[in-house]
């Protein structure tokens, strides 16, 4: 039986090569140092750290290294690699120990890079249960999380985390959703309302019946962030790549050139070794690391850390319209009754319906009912298919919220209204009200827009959105965008994204669910809010605040990370090429030309650090 999803999560991430190597490295040289300097061991002795260092760890790291050759990849580590070689068949056993240290390190580095960026994804993850309680006749079984199936019995007991996507089947209550939407966000529950796994039940037992596998629940979406995650190699480790590409020729033929004029074998050993290119191997993964720290201090989640290089560059900008540039919570402006029909009657009927609906529409209804201090009536069951509508019984009327289209294919003849946000409120089969709603933009969003053009070079502005024309040509005039693609549905939205695509890069803003083809399309795609839903698999970047100046942050995070790194790997390999010059003139022998190589990777990661360190400002609108 596969494992589930949730159940992975719990473990450690994937193991990598370098991390343990890494640490062989530090032990080996440690213990050859104590029996050589402190212990005054025999030879053999203070030499077989390492020997086994060398074996167990640059074998490993050669090998990886052969593969990258054999497709034609040269890299930053190939002089690292061939420096480890030289000093082996040289007898330089403590030089070839500490270039496995470096090399092994920057792997080891982009590894902890990876995992900090799922630190706060795995901490949602280790929340979930992972025993279920079937009812079973009278009985109440616990089963694993993974034994639980489609239309299972479970019940929920109070304060308990709900362990898979379900329907309540029996009692009524409340869950705390806030692990949605990073605020404290409760749903009433009833017999026919959804629930979602990971919710905190209230103070009520719930009896669910299962919709999906555990694994297949919305909570386990997370697991699949967190493997992703790790997989994901930061695409600026390529900068040290394409460096490399020209610096590994240049320095194998300075460092020939010494050992063959000298006829000392040792000058190419100590040119190679003082030219290591470790600030492209470590000091370009601590920048990495310090960018996604600060990100995560700023409530910005890096799930893919090639996008603090790739959104500097981004000339096109996409954005969805609900919760991206308007605030995602309309309010009712209209309430229009039918004949027959009184405001107050219709509005405490939807407003008592509406509490066990997590709709976005759902919310302004309720609070309408509230400044009208209408009193909540009981509802004998709730369903929300999608679709349908909201549907349940109250005082014995059917009640159903559903939009235009449901209206008319049940043969209600609805009143001609101006475009725009609205729903339909049908008691018994025959027309009630006509609710309307508007989303006003975000206080920031015209400011934000006005200013990518002479500050971040973006060149072009794209409104995308599946509502229809006139409120997204509303909002687009109120914040200044000229460019409107309206009554757009996701594969619409996909093609738009993927032909800006083929002409420049192109940074796409959306919730994160209903927009994750067109995120995965763009070059850089970022899920913005509380309606991003972390879970989501398609987005680089998740904002788990809804403010879209964190936009601005994410980019000039990333344009001073990537300024930084190119410092700290320029300059080290400045200071490396001085050093070569003295170890081909005779002046540094192979140990002094790693001493010599550890400060500069010293003073390139001291530099690399930097970028953990918020500036006095991360925006400029």
């Amino acid at each position: 039986m596969p494992t589930s999803g949730l159940r992975a999560s719990k473990r450690s991430p994937p193991r990598s090569w370098e991390i343990p190597i890494a640490s062989l490295a530090i032990v080996g040289i440690s213990l050859h140092l104590l029996f050589r300097y402190l212990l005054r061991t025999p030879p053999f002795l203070w030499l077989l750290p390492l020997h086994v260092v060398l074996l167990l760890g640059g074998v490993p790291l050669l090998a990886k290294l052969s593969a990258r050759l054999w497709a034609r990849d040269l890299g930053s580590d190939l002089l690292a690699g061939v420096s480890i070689v030289i000093s082996g068949l040289m007898g330089e056993y403590l030089v070839g120990s500490i270039l496995v240290l470096m090399m092994s390190g920057g792997g080891a580095l982009e590894q902890l890079a990876r995992r900090r960026a799922s630190a706060v994804l795995e901490a949602l993850a280790r929340r979930m249960p992972q025993v279920a309680h079937r009812k079973q006749d009278s009985a109440l079984l616990d089963i694993p999380l993974e034994e639980v199936r489609v239309d299972d019995t479970l019940v929920v007991f109070p304060h308990e985390i709900c362990p898979v996507d379900g329907i309540v089947l029996e009692g009524h209550g409340r869950m705390d959703e806030a692990y949605l939407t990073g605020e404290p966000f409760e749903i009433s529950k009833t017999p026919g309302s959804e629930v979602l796994s990971g919710a905190i039940n209230g103070e009520s037992a719930l009896v669910i019946g299962s919709l999906k596998l555990a694994s297949d629940s919305r909570y386990a979406k997370i697991t699949k962030i967190i493997e992703a995650s790790e997989r994901s190699r930061p695409r600026i480790r390529r900068l040290g790549d394409q460096l490399g590409a020209w610096y590994a020729p240049l320095t194998l033929a300075l460092a020939a050139a010494a050992g063959f004029s000298s006829g000392d074998s040792l000058r190419f050993l100590s040119v190679l070794v003082v030219a290591t290119p470790c600030p492209l191997l470590i000091a370009i993964p601590v920048a990495v690391i310090g960018a996604i720290s600060l990100c995560a201090k700023r409530g910005i989640i890096i799930k893919n850390p090639a996008v603090l290089e790739q959104i500097t560059g981004c000339s096109t900008v996409i954005l969805d319209k609900t919760g991206t540039l308007t605030y995602g919570r309309p309010s009712l402006t209209e309430v229009l009754p039918a004949f027959g029909f009184t405001r107050e009657q219709v509005l405490q009927m939807a407003a008592s319906l509406e509490r066990y609906s997590r709709h976005p529409l759902a919310a302004p209804i309720l609070k309408t009912a509230s400044e009208a201090r209408l009193d909540l009536l009981p509802v004998n069951e709730a369903s929300e298919k999608p679709g349908d509508g909201l549907g349940g019984v109250i005082a014995d009327h059917r009640v159903l919220i559903t939009g235009r289209n449901r209206a008319q294919n049940l043969g209600c003849t609805l009143p001609p209204l101006a475009p725009g946000l609205e729903c339909f409120v049908l008691i018994d089969g025959a027309f009630a009200a006509a609710f309307r709603f508007h989303d006003e933009p975000r206080s920031e969003s015209k400011s934000f827009l006005r200013h990518l053009f002479p500050k971040h070079g973006v060149t072009k502005i794209l409104l995308v959105s599946g509502d229809k024309e006139s409120e997204v040509r509303y909002l687009a005039d109120t914040v200044g965008i000229g460019e409107v693609y309206a009554n757009q549905s996701p594969e619409e939205k996909v093609a738009i994204v993927a032909e800006e695509t083929c002409r420049a890069k192109t940074l796409f803003v959306g919730d994160g669910i209903n927009d994750a083809p067109a995120l995965l399309t763009a070059t850089v795609g970022v899920a913005l809010g509380p309606n991003s839903d972390i879970a989501s698999e398609a987005a680089d970047a998740v904002i788990l605040t809804a403010s879209i100046g964190k936009i601005d942050e994410l980019i000039h995070i990333g344009r001073r990370m990537l300024g930084i790194a190119l410092q700290s790997s320029l300059g080290g390999m400045a200071l490396s090429v001085v050093g070569m010059f003295l170890a081909a003139t005779g002046h540094l022998q192979p140990l002094q030309g790693v001493v010599l190589q550890e400060v500069i990777d010293l003073a390139a990661v001291l530099n690399a650090v930097r970028v953990a360190m918020p500036p006095r400002d991360l925006t400029d609108f």
